[in-house]
């Protein structure tokens, strides 16, 4: 039993490039089209893009609001994410428009989780001044009191936000010596605690209060933007470190940055930004943070199984039936 009336030949718009061997295979299938130079749409493009396809697939980088999707002719169908976030996506406006969501959870994961545990290690090490110190020439050679960091093994990591990339990282710290808390809306079972090493940690504030390092894992939305505000920075240890593979807009970065150039935390490791690709200029002024250009899920690997999962579930929803990471169907 099919869900809607099987589309031989979907048209699709992709916004940005991706793997030559994914859109190879996007081509053979659908009737797309690609945008070869990867400039980032302006939202004439997607305004234009959704009045002249069945299917758009976009990325994080595209905001597709309720004006958007409110113009967009009924031809549009389905908009089949390339990435696992979808805050980036209007879904209440989308479900009015009976327009089928999908994503690509869970490729990432591993990739993140890897990002992370490298900006655990680099930023309590100092390892990127140590780098801009060798590059700049000025490196005189080692001494005991020289470029000194904190030990990372038998710190307190707090994860906030605990689903498969929070449990992933969980399970790279313990192997590092970390004692770990963690915090998300439901305890996990007795014996998976007990698995991976971790502790429940209910109150947020103590959380943040008892880490480390925090380590923020949480989805975007209403209740958690702005999650680390000005209060739970002050609350930090003075030699504590921030990291953030998540979403900006999680962190107040105006307070982040008054923490750090204050030296009211130890420093920050952050892959992603407010109003990113634009970065303030304050941040990149600073020494005690590493900044990185949203590299969370930048492999080879983790890039072609997206596009892998984007194309399955353009096909089975093109078939008739329900694509297997639908986050909306446009029939209910």
């Amino acid at each position: 039993m099919t869900d809607h009336p099987r589309i031989a030949k979907p048209r699709i718009v992709v916004t940005a490039k991706l793997l030559d061997s994914v859109e190879a295979r996007m081509a053979e299938l659908f009737d797309v089209r690609f945008n070869p130079d990867d400039h980032a749409f302006s939202r004439d493009e997607l305004a234009e893009a959704m009045a002249d396809c069945d299917v758009l697939v976009p990325t994080v980088s595209d905001r597709i609001d309720a004006d958007l999707l409110k113009g967009a002719p009924d031809r549009l169908k389905m908009i089949a994410n390339f990435g696992a976030g979808v805050d980036h996506i209007d879904l209440a406006a989308a479900q009015a428009r009976r327009i089928t969501v999908t994503n690509t959870p869970g490729v990432f994961t591993e990739d993140t989780a890897d990002m992370t545990l490298a900006l655990i290690l680099s930023v309590p090490r100092r390892l990127n001044e140590g780098e801009k110190l060798v590059r700049s020439g000025a490196w005189n050679g080692w001494r005991p009191s020289g470029m000194l960091g904190h030990r990372v093994g038998g710190k307190t990591l707090g994860i906030i936000g605990f689903g498969r990339i929070g449990e992933a990282v969980a399970r790279r710290a313990r192997a590092f010596g970390l004692n770990i808390l963690y915090n998300k809306r439901r305890r996990l079972p007795p014996m998976l605690e007990e698995e991976l090493g971790v502790t429940y940690e209910p109150d947020l504030d103590r959380l943040v209060a008892r880490s480390d390092i925090v380590s923020l894992h949480a989805p975007l939305t209403e209740e958690t933007r702005g999650l680390i505000d000005a209060g739970r920075l002050s609350a930090m240890k003075p030699n504590a470190y921030l990291i953030n593979t998540s979403r900006g807009e999680l962190v107040d970065e105006n307070a982040l940055i008054e923490a750090l150039e204050t030296g009211r935390i130890g420093g920050a490791g952050l892959d992603v930004y407010t109003h990113e690709p634009a970065v303030d200029g304050r941040l990149l002024a600073l020494d005690n943070v590493v900044l990185l250009p949203h590299l969370g899920s930048a492999t080879f690997e983790g890039r072609e199984a997206s596009g892998e999962r984007v194309i399955a579930n353009i096909r089975i929803w093109a078939d008739g039936h329900r694509p297997p990471d639908q986050v909306l169907t446009g029939l209910a």
